[in-house]
């Protein structure tokens, strides 16, 4: 039995046609809209044959939706929302899928009137986007984080200790698309994903910058003979763009605080190296060695050597 009738998906790139690929697959819905103001998007949406109805206006499908998905960037989830709220019918809930939590609830909360708002993040994606991008199995064995504001509760995996039936549905929607569920408060989201995302991906595309400045003196060596860790950075640095300009900016004050704690982190190794204190290094990278096994241990990654890749 289908989770919601219909659902509506706001925004046609890598998450919103892989969520609508997935909800077919896991029959998580029995009707699937699809709009994108993106005339090309819409079209290609339609040629995929991912969504029964497509529209380049969200009103326009919005008040057949019991549920209304906002997978925009984030910087655009309040104008998303001050668009197709109006539109819904009474009890359709409102979800995203911002990898921003705080910045993106202030922004839609002035303009939610009667309608429930469930804030979620399934953290999950490619460095690919648009809608041929999008696959139905995203979002299997992945964690997708829901942040109901009237609650604090922050289990793990745990869709009973939802604070409402509102989020105990959104949570069962995504568990039929293949994943895990944990509730948090917002704030505690915003650090989190700053640490385990947010940063690795501003040190990627620092670093890879870096690298194109190196080029005009390294005579294109650093292309030529990239290793495996420089071309996981590129992989990483080559995200959507607006997307993550949105979450550096919207998450400002988490990222900020974990960078700080990086380069205190950074400036401790850099004296380890000048004063040779090998003793420091080995310590260090034991540890973080260690993470990694549990990082593996916990499924979330292959233990496959150079990571599964057929290149060496």
């Amino acid at each position: 039995m289908a989770i919601f009738e219909t659902i509506l998906i706001v925004g046609g790139g890598l998450i919103g046609s892989s969520i609508a690929r997935a909800a077919r697959k896991g029959a998580a819905a029995k009707t699937i809209l699809m709009a994108d103001k993106n005339p090309k998007v819409c079209e290609a949406i339609s040629r995929l044959g991912i969504a029964d109805d497509v529209s380049t206006h969200a009103t326009d499908l919005a008040l057949r939706a019991d549920l209304v998905i906002l997978c925009v960037p984030p910087g655009q989830m309040g104008g998303a929302a001050k668009d197709v709220i109006p539109a819904m019918r009474s009890g359709t809930i409102l979800t995203d899928v911002g990898s921003v939590k705080e910045k993106i609830i202030s922004a839609i909360a002035p303009v939610l009137g009667g309608v429930t708002f469930i804030p979620a993040h399934p953290i999950a994606g490619t460095e690919y986007s648009g809608p041929e991008a999008g696959f139905a199995t995203l979002f299997e064995d992945k964690w997708c984080i829901i942040t109901p504001q009237n609650s604090s509760a922050e289990s793990e995996g745990n869709i009973t200790s939802g604070p409402s039936d509102a989020a105990d549905l959104v949570a069962q929607f995504w568990s039929a698309m293949g994943s895990n569920i944990a509730f948090m408060t917002p704030q505690r989201h915003d650090l989190v994903l700053a640490t385990t995302s947010h940063v690795p991906h501003l040190i990627a595309y620092t670093l890879v910058g870096t690298a194109v400045d190196m080029e005009a003196v390294t005579q294109n060596e650093v292309v030529k003979f990239s290793a495996g860790g420089f071309r996981d950075f590129t992989r990483i640095a080559a995200s959507d763009p607006v997307m993550w300009r949105d979450v550096f900016l919207d998450n400002s004050e988490s990222v900020l605080e974990v960078v700080d704690r990086f380069i205190e982190d950074l400036s401790a190794l850099k004296r380890a190296i000048r004063w040779k204190e090998g003793d420091i290094l080995l310590e260090h990278f034991a540890k973080t060695r260690d993470i990694r096994t549990k990082i593996v241990d916990a499924g979330q990654d292959s233990a496959a050597a150079n990571f599964g890749r057929k290149d060496s």
